[in-house]
C-alpha cells in the first residue's frame, strides 16, 4: 500500500510541476558575407586579373575544403556622385570604379557568392548629400541600370548623422524600385537593395527611423534588408549584443521615436580586419565574436515588428585592404580559421536561400 501511495504521490506531483521552459528557438544564419574593400583602400580604382585577386582573396572562395567562406561580398565603395553622372576619368568607368569589372563579379558569382556595391561609406558623405540634391531619381535610376549591368545587388551607405536628405533618399529608392521591383524570392540579384545603419540606435538616428519605420517593414517591405555596422573599434560581445537589442527594441524615448525593428530584417556587424593584429573573427572561430554571439543573432526575439526570432546573420568588415593601417586579410592573415570555420559550424547555405520576410 505504501509502494502504491509513494506512486499516486510521484504522479500527482509530475501532473502539477510547472512545464520546463522552452528552448528559444534558433534560426539558421541566412546572409554570412564580407564587405571587400579591394587592394587599394576600398577605392577600387585599378583594374586587377583574375589571378593577382584570386592570390590575395582565395579564402572568400575556400575555407579549406573548396567551400566558400561567405556567400555574399559587398565591394565596397562607389562614389555616388561619379554614379550619377556616369563619370569617366582614370579610376571611373560610368561612374562604376574600374576595379569592379564583370571579370571580378564572376570570381565570386560563378562559386554561387551573391555579390553587392556599396554606394557611399563615411568617405562620400559630401558626395551622397550633392548627388541626392542634384537628381535623385536619375541617380537611383544610375544606380539600378548598373545594377542590372553587372549582376549585383547595390547598397545604401549613406553615413549623413546629422541632416540626411530622406526625401532626395526615397526620390532614389523609389526610381530604383521601379525598374527593380522589390524580390521576396532573391532570384535577381539585381533587386537586392540594402541598407547601412549604426551598430545602435543612436548614431544616424534620422536615417534609421525612417528606414525602420518605412523601409523595413515586414507588411509592405521597400529594402531587403539592414545592416548594423561595425562600431568605432571592435567591441565585446556583451557591448554588441547591447547595440543589436537597441535596433529590436526601438527608441521609444526619443521625440519622434525609433520604432522596433524586425530581427528579420537586419544583419549584425563584426571586424574580421583591425589595426596590425589578426582578429579571432579572422583566424580563430573558437574565440572570436560570431561564435560567442550566436546564440543572441539565431534566437533573438521580436519586440514590437516581425515574427520570427534570430538575425539574419553576419557582415565582416572588411576584406583585403580596408584601411593604409593595419594588416588586412591578405596573406598570411587569412580568414579560413575564423570566417571560413564560422561558415562550417552555421551551415551557411551557398547559394545564399531565400530570405526571411518576417
Amino acid at each position: 500500500m505504501r509502494r502504491i501511495l509513494t506512486a499516486f504521490a510521484l504522479l500527482a506531483a509530475l501532473l502539477v510541476a510547472p512545464a520546463a521552459p522552452a528552448a528559444a528557438a534558433v534560426t539558421p544564419v541566412q546572409v554570412y558575407g564580407a564587405w571587400h574593400c579591394g587592394n587599394d583602400f576600398c577605392t577600387w580604382g585599378t583594374t586587377r586579373t583574375v589571378a593577382e585577386f584570386d592570390t590575395q582573396n582565395h579564402w572568400l572562395i575556400d575555407r579549406g575544403d573548396g567551400r566558400p567562406s561567405v556567400n555574399v561580398v559587398v565591394l565596397s565603395f562607389v562614389d555616388p556622385a561619379k554614379l550619377l553622372h556616369l563619370t569617366d576619368d582614370a579610376t571611373t568607368v560610368d561612374g562604376i570604379p574600374r576595379g569592379i569589372t564583370p571579370e571580378i563579379v564572376g570570381y565570386f558569382t560563378s562559386r554561387g557568392i551573391r555579390v553587392m556595391l556599396s554606394i557611399g561609406g563615411i568617405t562620400y558623405t559630401d558626395a551622397w548629400n550633392a548627388a541626392l540634391a542634384e537628381n535623385a531619381a536619375q541617380f537611383g535610376r544610375n544606380a539600378a541600370d548598373a545594377a542590372r549591368r553587372l549582376g549585383v545587388g547595390i547598397e545604401i551607405d549613406y553615413e549623413e548623422n546629422t541632416s540626411p536628405n530622406l526625401t532626395g533618399l526615397q526620390a532614389f529608392i523609389d526610381a530604383y524600385r521601379a525598374v527593380l521591383p522589390y524580390d521576396a524570392t532573391g532570384a535577381n540579384p539585381a533587386a537586392r537593395l540594402t541598407i547601412d545603419v549604426a551598430a545602435g540606435d543612436r548614431w544616424l538616428i534620422a536615417l534609421n527611423r525612417k528606414a525602420t519605420a518605412d523601409w523595413l517593414r515586414t507588411d509592405r517591405p521597400v529594402l531587403d534588408y539592414a545592416n548594423a555596422m561595425v562600431p568605432a573599434r571592435p567591441a565585446s560581445a556583451s557591448s554588441a549584443v547591447a547595440d543589436w537589442q537597441e535596433h529590436i527594441d526601438g527608441k521609444s524615448n526619443y521625440s519622434p521615436p525609433v520604432p522596433p525593428l524586425a530581427p528579420a530584417k537586419f544583419t549584425a556587424g563584426l571586424y574580421v580586419a583591425y589595426g596590425n593584429r589578426p582578429l579571432p573573427e579572422c583566424t580563430d572561430y573558437a574565440t572570436s565574436l560570431q561564435r560567442a554571439t550566436g546564440t543572441f543573432v539565431q534566437s533573438a526575439a521580436p519586440n514590437g515588428a516581425g515574427t520570427t526570432a534570430g538575425l539574419l546573420g553576419y557582415m565582416f568588415w572588411a576584406a583585403e585592404r580596408p584601411s593604409t593601417r593595419g594588416i588586412g586579410t591578405v596573406p598570411p592573415n587569412t580568414c579560413q580559421g575564423g570566417t571560413g570555420a564560422g561558415a562550417t559550424a552555421y551551415q551557411i547555405q551557398i547559394p545564399m536561400p531565400a530570405l526571411r520576410q518576417s
